[in-house]
């Protein structure tokens, strides 16, 4: 079986996943415009144009959770990206790569919601942090011990 085909369990699910966690990327990205153009928020002066009565401001409570959300999505996603792509290779057992998978888009997703939607007390976002950086670190672990 090719790995990287629709016939591996393993790599569809990374591909699915993968595409779910962009989908949500983007689901916050387009939050961030969302609020900035109902609130006539921006953040650079020319924008201010766009909007009668729109002002420049670069701390506004919402956005600026939904832009910190976004950024820890970015610093993080890529890299599941890598190691999930390189985990696959190891031709790990489709259950346990599908469930670690699914485990770090429900993290993430979890992640996302407690701090740029419906804010909960900590530990909910440490929590689901941690989880994802769990998954990513059994991976890893798992990858170097194939490739060395």
């Amino acid at each position: 079986m090719d790995l990287l085909s629709r016939q591996n369990p393993v790599f569809s699910a990374y591909a699915l996943y993968s595409v779910l966690l962009s989908l949500k990327m983007l689901a916050l990205f387009l939050r961030i415009a969302y609020l900035r153009v109902k609130k006539k928020i921006f953040i650079s002066p020319e924008d201010t144009s766009l909007a009668p009565g729109a002002v420049v401001n670069r701390d506004d409570p919402d956005i600026e959770r939904t832009r910190r959300a976004h950024l820890n999505d970015l610093e993080n996603i890529p890299m599941f990206w890598i190691i999930g792509f390189l985990y696959v290779l190891t031709r790990p057992s489709a259950l346990i790569a599908e469930n670690l998978f699914r485990l770090y888009f429900v993290a993430r997703a979890i992640h996302t919601f407690v701090y740029a939607f419906v804010v909960f007390p900590q530990p909910t976002r440490a929590i689901s942090f941690l989880v994802g950086i769990a998954v990513k670190f059994y991976m890893s672990l798992q990858v170097l011990a194939y490739f060395s």
